[in-house]
């Protein structure tokens, strides 16, 4: 399956053309090494998203298994919405986010590494089931690579607001304002998968799918408002980060080879920040 092509021609990586597979570039997009140096066949049969899908998919329900397994006698046993819930040990040892963590800890890289956490049976279900639906349209739109970019500026950006709201509204007299002291979950990325959604509607690529998006995100974010303990900062710190991060990808533009360079960087940071939040948040908790 993963036996490069050493020649022919394959569809360009990036715009879909037919390509030699050893050209140098794309006659049509500019793509560099279009053919992915023979290996685009392989990596297409991934899917539309190169299989960043059952990266968030693995990666999220791997850490919530390992979360609820290193903190067993805290697990959550309640109602509905607190089944199987993470301690919030465990959560803040694999890196969750929020005011507590960025500001008294100043263990700033959770901004990345909180949208692979999720703090209940229901959270982590409900979130991969809109990540199955958000992720392969947005790869249509825009091309895996730039999904990555978006789906990792929208967590960065969400996360940041909610810290941000959390530290600052703290005493805000009513409670729905004050921002979250600790906060999990994918669905800032998703929310910023909904804004790019949005955004290359009002382009003209994903006309339908662009006003589906808009709909959506206005009943989630109504439902934040009812639903209690739900990071509506996050939400819509995460819509927001994905609707300029789609902007500036520009749908209308080809995919080039520097949206995969900058999409592995931000997985590589994505990995790091989760190993960072262990291996610093070891010893803070045998401290306490």
């Amino acid at each position: 399956m993963w036996k490069s092509q050493k020649s022919g021609s394959v569809l360009c990586s990036g715009c879909g053309t037919l390509v030699g597979v050893n050209d140098q570039r794309c006659m049509t997009c500019g793509r560099w090494n279009p053919g992915l140096w023979g290996f685009a066949p392989a990596l297409r049969r991934l899917g539309m998203d190169l299989g960043f899908t059952n990266i968030v998919l693995g990666g999220c329900i791997g850490l919530y298994v390992l979360a609820l397994l290193i903190d067993l006698q805290d697990v959550g046993r309640g109602g509905m919405l607190t089944a199987l819930s993470p301690s919030i040990r465990a959560l803040f040892l694999f890196g969750a986010s929020g005011a507590v963590p960025v500001f008294e800890y100043g263990r700033w890289w959770t901004v990345l590494s909180a949208a692979w956490l999720h703090g209940g049976l229901i959270h982590i279900a409900f979130n991969m089931m809109w990540v199955r639906q958000l992720a392969p349209a947005t790869a249509e739109a825009y091309g895996p690579a730039r999904l990555v970019i978006i789906y990792t500026v929208s967590s960065i950006a969400g996360f940041l607001l909610s810290s941000l709201a959390g530290y600052y509204l703290a005493s805000f007299p009513i409670a729905l304002f004050r921002g979250a002291s600790f906060t999990v979950g994918a669905s800032a990325p998703i929310f910023g998968l909904l804004g790019a959604l949005v955004y290359s509607g009002r382009r003209g690529v994903t006309n339908q799918l662009g006003r589906q998006a808009l709909g959506y995100a206005v009943i989630l974010f109504i439902f934040g408002l009812i639903i209690p303990r739900v990071d509506n900062y996050g939400h819509a710190g995460g819509f927001l980060g994905g609707y300029l991060a789609a902007r500036v990808l520009n749908p209308l533009l080809p995919e080039r080879g520097d949206h995969l360079i900058v999409a592995l960087v931000c997985l590589a940071l994505t990995a790091l920040s989760i190993l960072a939040s262990v291996v610093l948040g070891v010893p803070i908790l045998e401290n306490q």
